[in-house]
């Protein structure tokens, strides 16, 4: 089956991957770090700051899909520092309404340019929401 692949001029990849694939009613999105698309450049600051850049970037992607936060099912947070969840936390909860999302926040040793998060999601689309 071959891949419906999506990609947002407001977001940026930094590999070779692409931002969004699609299978069956499922869509599978990459991580995103906090790389501003205007300026290529990792977004400078704290952990607030960066964790809006990754929605930022993810909900351009989960745009093009023609999608909302509502269809999102599944979220992933990666940290560098797990003393920065409370503040990841306080970002994370104006992004979605209730019922959240499913979530997973995961420690890691380091992510791609530095950045001190990465946040992946899984969306769902309804039948009647077809591109």
């Amino acid at each position: 089956m071959p891949r419906k692949v999506y990609t947002a001029e407001g977001a940026v990849a930094v590999g070779p991957y692409s931002h969004a694939v699609e299978s069956g009613n499922q869509i599978y999105f990459s991580g995103q770090t906090p790389i501003d698309s205007k300026t290529g450049k990792l977004v400078l600051g704290d952990i607030v700051a960066q964790t809006k850049q990754c929605f930022i970037n993810l909900f351009n992607v989960l745009s093009v899909t023609g999608l909302t936060p509502d269809n999102v099912i599944k979220v992933n947070v990666f940290l560098t520092d797990m003393g920065n969840f409370q503040a990841m936390n306080s970002v994370y909860s104006t992004q979605f309404s209730s019922p959240y999302p499913a979530r997973t926040t995961i420690g890691v040793a380091s992510l791609p340019l530095g950045a001190q998060v990465e946040i992946e999601m899984i969306a769902r689309r309804d039948t009647s929401q077809r591109l």
